[in-house]
């Protein structure tokens, strides 16, 4: 039995490039989605227990990693700013 799918929250840039390609391949949107959604359903197999059972037991990263990544990131970026305003601004050295 057929399923309705709906897609929420699509950026304007894919949006567009779907409209492109649909056009370009003579189709209308959702003919052009169904076509897409075959050929990336097409010659997948079932999902068995074990594969299920060993995605789960993958070790996760816990929220406290999660958090030190974004927080370093964060802080590289903000030596980066820094840095750049440090330039920009010139030390009181260079005036001389």
């Amino acid at each position: 039995m057929p399923v309705n799918l709906s897609i929420k929250n699509v950026p304007d840039d894919v949006a567009r490039g779907l409209h492109n390609r649909a056009a370009r391949n003579n189709r209308t949107i959702q003919q052009e989605l169904l076509a897409i959604l075959k050929d990336a359903a097409k010659d997948q197999e079932d999902v068995s227990l074990d594969v299920l059972l060993a995605n789960a037991q993958k070790k996760k990263p816990t929220l406290d990693e999660r958090t030190s990544r974004v927080l370093a990131d964060e802080d590289a970026k903000h030596e980066q700013t820094a840095k750049r305003f440090a330039d920009l601004l010139g030390s009181p050295d260079d005036e001389d």
